[in-house]
């Protein structure tokens, strides 16, 4: 794609951020918005200029022949159908969040861009940390060897009125998602530094449903611990969205050679240790090190001010690489629900105690193929019934004293 590349953006209380990035990139204009939501759209408003067109209808929106390509920031359920809907119409296609929520969503996303040949990537921001950058420059030029022992913690706890604030309305898909479908925080970056891909799960879920007491939060677990087999025999220890006290990230590569970690609390600083008769060339045993997104100074200036750790920045601008065919995304489809698989796969694990899942091959149209009737879901549809449990504890339910206080602060902040 050499010429000007037309980007509209669907979803504007996430995706105000981007069209800012997209507007300061070369290349590119941003040519459309779209958004149901007046109060997202007006806090969104500063972003926008009047050659952008505003659209509060899908339909009319992705019809509207304005762009290439289209950035998806909607509602963390929405994402497939969405992607599929743009793909038929020949745009390309960025995906905010985890791709799909069901094992054939996974399946349908894979032969819609194999069958319309557009370009599809997960604008996952994890990996783009500099900790993580300087991770898997270390890791490619084999400073600490090969990998065996990996993990990743995203732990993002709330007061129970911010997570009224958050899911607002008692099928709000927030108070019905299980702890390990949010799980590209912490696996995409291991992903991303080792280049593994998982192939098999199985996890454990800790329910502690007194934490969110006066919500109407439907899951009761406060975390998902998922033992995640990848492709290059490591053993990955991973949570999804972890909810315990203090919050944090936390990445960890342990290699025949040696182990590196960010620093507790940091994003921009590591810690590497190597086999004392192992130590390359002007190192130390242990090395504290400032972290870098880049060895290109002008791209570390640029993702500087940036979002989520300077990983907007890099979304947008791979994308826009991605799209002149300069490279390959961090996160193709075949990567993108493998991790959407292991979410689905490891919530099913720990609602059978732990029991084994091996994740399909993608690639492969019969290993897939068997999937494409499966989609067992835990979010529900408008009369509150799902085909699937959100909760480790199936029977689970917040009280009626929970609902009514989650109700009074609806309607106290406008909401409902």
């Amino acid at each position: 794609m050499s010429k000007e590349i037309r980007i509209g953006v669907m979803g504007m209380l996430r995706g105000s951020g981007y069209v800012s990035l997209f507007k300061q990139m070369e290349g590119c204009r941003v040519t459309a918005v779209c958004d149901f939501n007046p109060v997202s759209l007006e806090r969104g408003k500063a972003a926008l200029d009047d050659s952008i067109r505003v659209f509060t209808d899908f339909d009319s929106f992705i019809d509207s022949g304005l762009f290439d390509a289209v950035m998806l920031c909607n509602f963390f359920f929405e994402h497939v159908p969405f992607a599929l809907r743009a793909m038929e119409r020949g745009i390309h296609v960025l995906s905010e969040c985890t791709p799909a929520l069901t094992l054939a969503e996974c399946v349908q996303l894979c032969e819609a861009v194999e069958r319309t040949g557009c370009k599809y990537m997960l604008a996952e921001n994890y990996p783009y940390f500099a900790c993580n950058l300087e991770m898997a420059r270390r890791f490619a030029r084999g400073d600490i060897g090969r990998a065996l022992f990996t993990e990743g913690e995203y732990n993002h706890p709330v007061t129970v009125h911010d997570k009224n604030m958050l899911a607002p309305g008692l099928y709000h898909w927030r108070n019905w998602l299980p702890r390990s479908y949010y799980l590209t925080h912490s696996l995409s970056p291991i992903m991303a530094i080792t280049g593994a891909t998982p192939v098999a799960v199985n996890a454990k879920n800790v329910f502690s449903p007194e934490e969110l007491k006066g919500s109407a939060n439907r899951v009761g677990d406060s975390v998902a611990v998922l033992m995640v087999e990848m492709d290059d025999g490591s053993i990955s220890r991973l949570t999804g969205c972890a909810a315990w006290g203090g919050h944090g990230n936390w990445y960890r590569i342990c290699g025949t050679r040696g182990n590196m970690e960010n620093v507790r609390g940091s994003l921009d600083r590591i810690r590497v240790q190597y086999n004392g008769w192992q130590i390359p060339e002007g190192q130390s045993e242990v090395n504290t090190v400032q972290a870098r997104y880049s060895e290109d100074e002008d791209l570390n200036r640029a993702a500087a001010g940036a979002g989520h750790g300077g990983g907007d920045y890099f979304v947008a601008y791979d994308f826009l690489r991605y799209l002149r065919g300069e490279t390959e995304p961090m996160f193709d489809v075949y990567r993108c629900v493998s991790m959407s698989a292991t979410a689905v796969l490891a919530h099913r694990s720990a609602i059978e105690h732990g029991r084994d899942f091996r994740i399909p091959d993608f690639r492969d149209p019969a290993s897939r193929k068997v999937w494409l009737s499966d989609t067992a879901s835990p979010f529900p549809d408008a009369d509150g019934h799902a085909t699937m449990p959100c909760s480790s504890h199936p029977d689970f339910a917040p009280t009626a004293e929970d609902i009514a206080n989650a109700e009074k602060e609806w309607k106290e902040a406008g909401l409902i």
